[in-house]
């Protein structure tokens, strides 16, 4: 089966982008993976479906599949991309567009100089709805991994993180810590997790080790949660630049109950084809 795909990115975190909507696109695991590969696919960091709406009140559903195949709740980069996606495509002339996720709805708006604004709603701070198992709620939660004890913030975006305050960035172990607080037996659908490093009131470092990709460039839903986290501990204001490997975000979050705003380019690289059933036969 040939199908037609975008190859997308919103600061060097990469997708692979199909239009489900006009052509019939069902891919499972081996499929998924297979795309991902850098090697012998097409190689990105997830996959993005772009499917008929679900809901009245949307215009598209989005659906996201990291490169080991599995499928996730909420991507912030992704969001970005596929706003840009629709938009040049031609499968909508609006450029304030909802869109249902299987975390909720969310609304994209498309801005000047291909940079794309994000309601990513309110975060989730309570420990059943990231989920995270512990018996109440905190700004900060001790973590037993490897031996030693790190604390950790604990919020959902759509989907878990998990995000360590640290002085350097370029030292944090992330592959290390990263691949065990992934996989803790608290995060029982396993967590996004950042290392935050404060550089005044209005800006930050940050690296994402994200479930089932690994370090990526960059991570949308990332830095909301490391804001977020940043501003329950009083280190941050309400508007802050993320800087992350692949370039800069703005995060604006008011508090509690509001929702979280990112702002962020999204790039088309190009355009192809693909046949699935040659890909997966090698």
């Amino acid at each position: 089966m040939s199908i037609e795909f975008t190859k997308m990115h919103g600061l060097g975190n990469d997708f692979v982008v199909f239009d489900a909507v006009n052509q019939r696109i069902v891919l499972d695991e081996t499929q998924l993976r297979a795309i991902a590969d850098r090697r012998f696919g097409i190689g990105c960091d997830q996959i993005l479906l772009v499917e008929s709406p679900r809901h009245p009140d949307t215009e598209f559903y989005y659906r996201i599949f990291n490169a080991d195949g599995g499928e996730v709740e909420q991507c912030g980069n992704g969001a970005r991309c596929f706003a840009r996606f629709v938009h040049e495509k031609g499968m909508t002339r609006h450029r304030e567009i909802a869109v249902g996720t299987a975390a909720g709805n969310i609304h994209l708006y498309l801005e000047d100089h291909d940079m794309v604004r994000v309601n990513m709603g309110p975060p989730h701070l309570a420990p059943a709805e990231i989920p995270f198992d512990a018996p109440r709620q905190a700004v900060t939660y001790p973590l037993e991994i490897d031996g030693e004890t790190v604390d950790i913030g604990a919020v959902s975006m759509g989907n878990p993180h998990a995000v360590l305050l640290v002085d350097d960035v370029a030292r944090a172990p992330v592959e290390r810590l990263g691949a065990l607080i992934e996989r803790h037996v608290l995060f029982p659908r396993r967590a996004n997790v950042g290392f935050m490093a404060v550089r005044d009131r209005h800006s930050i470092d940050l690296r994402v080790f994200e479930r089932g990709a690994g370090e990526t460039l960059a991570c949308g839903t990332g830095a909301c949660a490391a804001v977020v986290h940043g501003q329950m501990r009083g280190l941050l204001d309400q508007r802050t630049e993320v800087r992350l490997p692949g370039g800069r975000l703005v995060i604006s979050w008011v508090g509690p109950g509001e929702p979280v705003w990112m702002t962020g380019p999204a790039v088309a690289v190009f355009d192809g084809r693909i046949d699935l059933d040659e890909l997966t036969s090698r």
